[in-house]
């Protein structure tokens, strides 16, 4: 991997870029790739970590869209069931299919359930992960020890569906789309904010980028520019609309800004011990008592609770739960597990922003609208300065709505026509079969690269170990690795998006940044005391429940 100063020299050498991808979340990463692949000249620029927004923060299911089946979405469930398979087979380190239960406590939730999924094997055909099965209640409480044997108004448990789905680290397959984006000629770079846009003849033609750690500043010239920072995407298109107004000599040229794309969503999620969901197998509740969907996902030695659909209008990097949400996630998983949650049980919760798009004619959404409504497929726009922008969507169509960005970017003739599909059969760097995502962190998340991974200095000290089961964890190798070979410059990009330890537990994430932070200083010949400070702030509010 290459150094980040070499990376720096290539971004100042000045040369023209055929696109330039702003926002290095799934998205930005997939266009990226995809680009490279087809043998254009492809730069990326992330203002902060890679992932470090929406795109580390899912619910960890790679899904084709089941709980779009009843709002009659058919094509947006073949799509994403197809793209389900490319990506369980580009990354099978990182995404893996996963078993799901759904118990039914009435008589006859198990017959209309079952029957819809039937229909999502239909619709997934030979690209299907097993096939849906009726369970009896003795076999539920079998697949999903813990789950609540029910009782009073909810019924008593009758029995359960099992379906296939997938599941993934998030962050960890960002990063390897960046280094396979590397790996194929593109110019990655985190920790680089693009503060303005260049226009030529009111066309943007390039990019004003800041190096976040040194401060330098860079122009970068660019045939494309798209605009993939998700909920943040109508901030660029006001950086765009303001340039191109300083940029053109006609007084009509001062007109009134874009409309927003995007109105954000939250969704919440609690981390508790294995323990509570001990086995391989998700519940699902399709609908809880207020008309949500509930999870609870072994995922990394935990267990995820979640999610929520709260509209909310601010856009904060690192937003918080509103207390009504982690009641929420807390009493319906009361109603489901056989021992209830308490908010002492919580090791981690974390929140991440949705880029739901809006309807066209609609205004300005209101505190109290409903985000359900809302579109949760992409949408790419090009606007008349050329700027291309896309947004919504979800992880799983990531690499589909990268082919369409680049299809519409070649139909306006803002970039060079080149085939595309590549992608589709990609495999990414470590591409290897691996052990199952519910077991907690470890080599068996690095594929191939696990021997490479074993090289390093302090493959055998760990600074941490999942405490319910002795195996996996964090060791001074896997530090190493993360700053020599993934990118990482500071102490939050290991442990929040390389480990995901502040994921699953942030006061152990506390515990281990100072020997973390010494290990990545001693990697950079960087003081690591700021990013510390900082780290632990974060840990705390990964921590604190409202």
């Amino acid at each position: 991997m290459a150094e980040r100063a070499e990376l720096l020299a290539r971004l100042r050498a000045g040369d023209d870029w055929d696109l330039a991808v702003i926002g290095g979340g799934c998205v930005g990463l997939g266009v990226a790739l995809d680009a490279a692949v087809r043998g254009l000249r492809v730069v990326l620029l992330e203002s902060h970590d890679f992932a470090q927004g929406t795109s580390s923060r899912a619910t960890k299911l790679a899904h084709g869209g089941v709980r779009y089946l009843a709002q009659g979405d058919i094509g947006l469930v073949r799509e994403a069931l197809h793209e389900r398979t490319a990506l369980l087979h580009n990354a099978p380190h990182v995404a893996q299919r996963l078993p799901f239960v759904m118990p039914a406590y009435r008589w006859w939730e198990r017959g209309f359930y079952g029957a819809g999924l039937k229909m999502y094997d239909t619709l997934a055909g030979r690209q299907g992960l097993g096939a849906t099965e009726w369970l009896s209640a003795a076999r539920t409480r079998s697949l999903l020890p813990g789950v609540s044997a029910g009782g009073g108004a909810q019924g008593t448990l009758q029995g359960g569906v099992r379906y296939w789905d997938g599941q993934f680290d998030d962050a960890r397959l960002a990063l390897l789309l960046a280094r396979t984006a590397l790996a194929r000629g593109a110019l990655v770079l985190n920790h680089c904010a693009v503060t303005g846009l260049q226009h030529d003849r009111g066309q943007v033609r390039g990019l004003q980028v800041q190096d976040r750690e040194k401060g330098e500043t860079v122009a970068v010239r660019a045939r494309c520019v798209v605009n993939a920072t998700g909920v943040w995407v109508d901030g660029i298109r006001a950086l765009d609309h303001n340039a191109a107004a300083v940029a053109s000599p006609a007084p009509a040229a001062a007109a009134a800004a874009p409309p927003a794309l995007v109105s954000p969503s939250q969704g919440v999620h609690l981390v508790v011990d294995r323990a509570f969901l001990p086995g391989d197998h998700a519940l699902l509740v399709p609908k809880t008592a207020d008309g949500r969907v509930l999870f609870a996902v072994p995922w990394l030695g935990k267990t995820v609770l979640g999610t929520t659909d709260t509209p909310r209008s601010d856009l904060a990097r690192e937003p918080q739960p509103f207390a009504e949400e982690v009641a929420f996630i807390l009493g319906e998983s009361a109603r489901y597990l056989a021992r209830a949650p308490q908010r002492s049980d919580v090791r981690s919760v974390w929140v991440g922003l949705r880029p739901l798009v809006k309807p066209q004619a609609a205004g300005p959404a209101g505190p109290n609208s409903s985000t359900q409504q809302l579109s949760r497929e992409h949408t790419v726009l090009v606007d008349p300065s050329g700027l291309v922008t896309v947004t919504g969507g979800k992880w799983t169509t990531y690499r589909a709505m990268a082919e369409d960005v680049l299809q519409r970017a070649m139909a306006h003739g803002l970039l060079p026509p080149r085939p595309g599909g590549a992608t589709a059969s990609l495999r990414l760097l470590g591409a290897a079969p691996g052990r199952p995502l519910s077991e907690p962190p470890g080599e068996h998340l690095y594929g191939s690269e696990a021997a490479a991974l074993r090289g390093l200095p302090g493959a055998e000290r760990w600074l941490w170990r999942d405490a319910e089961t002795g195996r996996g964890g964090l060791s001074e190798a896997m530090v190493r690795f993360a700053v020599r070979h993934e990118l990482a410059r500071n102490v939050e990009d290991v442990l929040a998006r390389r480990s995901r330890l502040l994921f699953l537990d942030a006061a152990e994430a506390a515990r281990v940044a100072v020997p973390v932070a010494e290990i990545v200083a001693e990697e950079l010949g960087s003081d690591q005391a700021e990013a510390v400070d900082s780290f632990l702030a974060l840990a705390a509010q990964y921590q604190q429940l409202p």
